[in-house]
């Protein structure tokens, strides 16, 4: 059975906004069927994604994975989130440090293992994540979310900031992880995903709307 999570009529207004960011929200997200949503800067998208990972709590709206409700907690349980700058989240001094956050046991075929699935086959356990270039630290905090086994997996502007060359290789293997789980990509740069993602939609004034599909 293919994991489904269900958003119905999800309304957000941060504390420091005059006016909900988010105004009936409905979205249907499944396991390999990997969703783009786009929007210019400032539309909610980031707000979007706090709220579905259970980092912000909605001030109304209903959640459902696999047609059970559930909450902010259990959200949190199931995601995993890659911010737009990653490098500005890492606690760890090394590499190894960073994966291990979180993590009472982990031993270093788990570490080194993961790297390899993100295609960092030659970074050391012991390197500093701030001696990574751009697109190496991307997949650095992909690794760190993939160690958590999320069911579902939100990418903020995962593409920011990257040289061409790399933006390609983050989006191949973008495309690979959508095949394992729920896989939500918000970006101000929707056209990248062109071909990979199957559903996408357009966030602006607090809503979702249903743009052709890109498959």
């Amino acid at each position: 059975m293919r994991d489904v999570l269900e958003i119905t009529n999800l309304h957000y207004r941060p504390a420091t906004a005059e006016r909900p960011v988010l105004r009936g929200i409905n979205l249907k997200a499944g396991a390999g069927i990997p969703i783009v949503i786009s929007g210019a800067s400032g539309s909610g998208k980031t707000s979007l994604i706090d709220v579905i990972s259970g980092l912000a709590k909605p001030n109304k709206g209903s959640f459902y994975w696999n047609n059970k409700t559930i909450n902010n907690r259990q959200r949190r349980w199931l995601s995993g989130v890659v911010f737009q700058f990653p490098e500005r989240h890492f606690l760890g001094l090394t590499v190894g440090q960073e994966l291990r956050l979180g993590h009472r046991r982990l031993t270093n075929e788990s570490q080194t293992k993961v790297l390899s699935k993100v295609g960092l086959h030659d970074v050391k356990l012991k390197q500093a994540p701030e001696t990574l270039s751009g697109g190496q630290q991307r997949r650095l905090a992909l690794a760190v979310q993939l160690l958590k086994n999320p069911k579902i997996l939100l990418l903020d502007e995962p593409t920011a900031g990257l040289d061409w060359s790399v933006r390609d290789e983050i989006i191949e293997f973008i495309a690979a992880l959508a095949k394992q789980q729920v896989l939500i990509v918000v970006t101000h740069e929707p056209e990248l995903f062109e071909g990979l993602m199957n559903s996408s939609f357009e966030l602006s004034d607090g809503q979702l709307h249903q743009m052709s599909t890109l498959n």
